[in-house]
């Protein structure tokens, strides 16, 4: 199962990434002001930007067992992951999208760059 320090460790190795609470206290990982990822309760999931609301159907279809939503999220490309359904590889992928979607250009160009 990946905890909430292996998420923690992932998003905080982004470039520009820090960490706040956010609602009701719950951990979030932030590029300046701009959330793109973060761990919320009832249900207990990761919260990740997709793509797309094609993309998240397609993922929630494809995998519900790892995938899910709520109404709050309807019309949103935003994901639920069910951290107990993956494993450290695909959380860290997963997070790292949510990031390259919400953070600034200049920041995803850097470390592309810096990537080869």
């Amino acid at each position: 199962m990946v905890t909430h320090d292996d998420v923690r460790r992932t998003a905080l190795s982004l470039p520009g990434s820090f960490e706040q609470e956010s609602y009701g206290g719950r951990p979030s990982w932030r590029t300046k002001a701009r959330m793109f990822t973060w761990i919320r309760e009832d249900p207990e999931a990761l919260v990740v930007w997709v793509d797309s609301e094609g993309e998240k159907l397609a993922m929630i279809a494809a995998e519900p067992a790892k995938f899910s939503t709520t109404s709050h999220y309807d019309g949103h490309p935003i994901v639920l992951v069910d951290l107990a359904a993956v494993d450290r590889a695909e959380v860290e992928e997963l997070i790292t999208e949510s990031w390259r979607l919400r953070a600034p250009k200049r920041l995803v160009a850097e470390w592309d760059a810096s990537q080869g």
